[in-house]
């Protein structure tokens, strides 16, 4: 009976573990007209310590060619509440 229970808690801690958040969120938005165009830029922090990358909002617009932004939006994920791995990308649309 020890065991299975263990092996039960075991499972549970490894699935709380490798479960992540999603979530997308407004930032900003502009009297421009909304474009087709999209660029996007990501940053992602490893275990608090290990940064990469650039997730602003002028980063993004260059990778996506965009002169008039209309909005923006941020898109948070992370792993184990962003103690394994947490990821910001802002997503800038416009023309």
């Amino acid at each position: 009976m020890k065991k299975k229970l263990l092996f039960i808690a075991t499972i549970c801690l490894l699935a709380l573990g490798c479960g992540s958040c999603v979530s997308t969120m407004p930032l900003t938005a502009t009297s421009n007209t909304v474009g087709h165009k999209e660029g996007r830029a990501t940053q992602r922090v490893v275990l608090g310590l290990f940064r990469s990358g650039n997730a602003g909002i002028n980063e993004a617009a260059k990778k996506g060619g965009i002169k008039k932004i209309s909005h923006v939006d941020v898109k948070h994920k992370d792993i184990l509440g962003g103690i394994i791995v947490a990821e910001t990308t802002t997503i800038v649309y416009g023309e």
